[in-house]
């Protein structure tokens, strides 16, 4: 179990603008930080990070919380994990007491499976780097690759033992469990017997980009024919390779730093280009691309650069992933290498200095680099001229933004000399035929055609709900704030009338709520409020100095979730930078006085509004059963509460 001090100092030291920042690409926004949701698939940002308050909102999604509710839900963290994580980063220390085989078994399945994928990942490194076969077959390939000792320790690369059972026997010993050995592809199971998958093989681990084990690349030394040169971990519930890149965890940082990512074809690829110095590199591990993934790159990048090998057989069909890149609406760029040279090879001999230069200035836009490509096929003749024309306009079709459309078809049209127009047309039918135009054409129509849209039905506001909440906001915003309210106590005037007469006085924001609260019995209805509410009074009242970061830190999680939207809402519009549109938002610290007493006022007289409500069915249905006499009492306290309800309405100003 992990300590409360270690605990404390995690949340001390961590930062969430730095923690996130590993895994969403954050641009500066006032005091805020902003970007894409890593939660949905979304081209405008609605993801707010506030480095003040120590929270993150993710407005698609509703989600939100501190940087431990991040790693929760977007690595699936349980919560000493996530505590673990932040420890590592930081470099803090952190108390862990050994596993017992009990808790071993009660672990969840999802969390079994990674208990063993990082058992195993161990288990590999031990063997390549203290077994005798280890370092005779395993170490001696990688030095073979160039590999240094420090690059396959940062990789953690492994060997698994030319055995049938090695890995099996020694999990099975550690009280690891058949059925997760299995599950995770690990172990084969046929029967009675169980063998290794990976025997023989060189191993590479392949990481989520919080730097979990998810699954293995193995590949074969020997030249057996019948055995694949690579073999990956199956599917299962932690390892979905369409969803996954290989090194993404080490080149996250340098792919938000550089706003670059060159994407790569096989695991040494990416490692010789890290031990080169260039790290904004993945690899798609040698699966076809996937739109996850490149959705994965575009939560850091909005441009990618993919190399090729210089020989690359299989280039063409490798054409298809650029468009399924375009279709996300990124940047694509296109490098080859020269002729028997591939990503591996040319980074192993070439400088840093070297490579960068060779990248910069061999990397074309794709239609330059698809026509260069393409009309060597085509060369004087005109059907497979016109077949590459289409070819391309068919990529460009896939752009989602018009402006972007129109340039490369222009660029086209100089490369290939040929009409504009023609392109155009061509577009517009592969657009028509692809069902494209119309849809494009109907969100044209929906975004201007404001006038003729039908109008929504109105959704009904729950008025207390909205009012608790803003005296939640209130606390957690201004809570230790001294501020003059304007204290108003009812008085019966000579004429039987009610009036509330003025009486200024100093107090602290939270004190002001909480006295005119409790003197009218008001409860919160909202659950949910109504316990963040008596944690906030609590915290208030005994605490020194709140913040609410550290509040945040010592609530549930659905608590702080909630917290965390009430929060951030007010933060919202910052996301679309409407000053910048001459709409100005009026600060809440301007008026916090007025706020409160406004907000207070406003919950009494819709609480006065629904008492009147009740009494009035309570009129009605003793009129029907005892007759009106027997309503006369109730129909005096109606009067009564709207007297009142009339004097608070002249307060706020509001037409009755």
């Amino acid at each position: 179990m992990i300590s409360k001090n270690t605990i404390d100092n995690v949340f001390e030291t961590a930062r969430v603008e730095e923690v996130l920042g590993d895994f969403v690409q954050l641009k500066k926004s006032g005091a805020n930080f902003k970007g894409l949701s890593p939660f949905s698939d979304e081209r405008t940002p609605s993801f707010m990070v506030s480095p003040v308050k120590q929270i993150w909102k993710d407005f698609s999604s509703g989600k939100g919380g501190n940087v431990v509710a991040f790693l929760m839900e977007h690595e699936h963290f349980t919560y000493p994990e996530a505590i673990k994580y932040l420890a590592k980063k930081y470099g803090i220390e952190i108390e862990e007491t050994k596993q017992t085989d009990e808790q071993k078994q009660q672990a969840d399945e999802r969390e079994s499976m990674y208990l063993v994928s990082e058992f195993a990942n161990k288990h590999f490194q031990k063997n390549l780097h203290k077994t005798e076969p280890g370092k005779a077959i395993g170490l001696s390939y990688f030095k073979e690759r160039g590999f240094s000792r420090e690059t396959i320790k940062k990789f953690e690369l492994g060997y698994s033992l030319d055995e049938w059972d090695d890995f099996t026997k020694e999990a099975l010993a550690e009280a690891y469990k058949l059925e997760y050995l299995e599950k995770t592809g690990l172990t084969i199971v046929k029967g009675e017997k169980q063998f290794d998958r990976f025997k023989g093989r060189v191993m590479f681990p392949i990481h989520s980009m919080s730097g979990r084990v998810l699954g293995f690349g193995g590949r074969i030394l020997t030249s057996e024919k019948k055995a694949a040169k690579y073999l990956n971990s199956p599917e299962s519930d932690i390892y979905h390779k369409s969803k996954v890149l290989y090194g993404i965890n080490f080149a996250k940082q340098a792919i938000a730093k550089e706003d670059n990512c060159f994407l790569v074809e096989g695991y040494t690829d990416v490692i010789q280009f890290h031990q080169s110095g260039i790290e904004n590199v993945v690899s798609s591990s040698g699966t076809a691309l996937t739109p996850e993934q490149i959705r994965l790159i575009n939560r850091l990048t909005k441009n990618i650069t993919v190399l090729f090998d210089g020989d690359a057989a299989g280039i063409r069909a490798s054409l298809r992933g650029i468009d399924l890149i375009l279709e996300q609406g990124m940047n694509v760029r296109v490098c080859t290498f020269p002729q028997g040279e591939d990503p591996d090879s040319f980074a192993k001999n070439n400088s840093k200095e070297a490579l960068s230069e060779y990248l910069q200035n061999n990397a074309q836009d794709f239609i330059s680099y698809k026509a260069s490509l393409l009309m060597e096929e085509a060369k004087k003749d005109p059907v497979k001229k016109a077949e590459l024309i289409r070819d391309i306009v068919n990529s460009i079709s896939k752009i989602p933004d018009n402006i972007q459309q129109e340039v490369y078809l222009q660029e086209c049209a100089r490369i290939m000399d040929i009409s504009e127009n023609v392109l155009f047309s061509s577009l517009a039918q592969l657009n028509a035929k692809e069902g494209r135009s119309a849809a494009r054409q109907q969100k044209q129509k929906k975004s201007f055609d404001v006038v003729k849209e039908e109008p929504k039905p109105k959704l009904k506001v729950d008025e207390q709900y909205e009012l608790e909440k803003r005296i939640i906001s209130l606390l957690l915003l201004y809570g230790t704030e001294e501020e003059e309210f304007e204290d108003l106590v009812l008085k019966e005037k000579e004429d039987g009338e009610f009036a509330l007469e003025q009486e200024k006085q100093k107090s602290k924001v939270f004190e002001k709520v909480f006295l005119d609260l409790q003197e009218d019995e008001i409860a919160f209805a909202n659950p949910k409020f109504r316990e963040i509410y008596k944690e906030l009074i609590t915290r208030l009242n005994s605490e020194e100095s709140f913040e609410v970061r550290h509040f945040i830190n010592n609530i549930s999680s659905e608590q702080a979730s909630e917290v965390t939207s009430i929060l951030m809402e007010e933060e919202q519009y910052k996301l679309h930078e409407w000053d910048r549109q001459n709409i100005f938002v009026k600060q809440k610290t301007e008026t916090i006085a007025r706020l409160v007493s406004e907000t207070i006022l406003s919950l009494r007289r819709f609480l006065i509004n629904q008492k009147i409500n009740e009494l009035s069915e309570l009129v009605k249905s003793k009129e029907e059963a005892e007759g009106q006499e027997q309503s006369q009492s109730i129909l005096a306290d109606i009067m009564d509460y709207l007297n009142l309800k009339k004097v608070l309405s002249e307060k706020l100003n509001r037409v009755m």
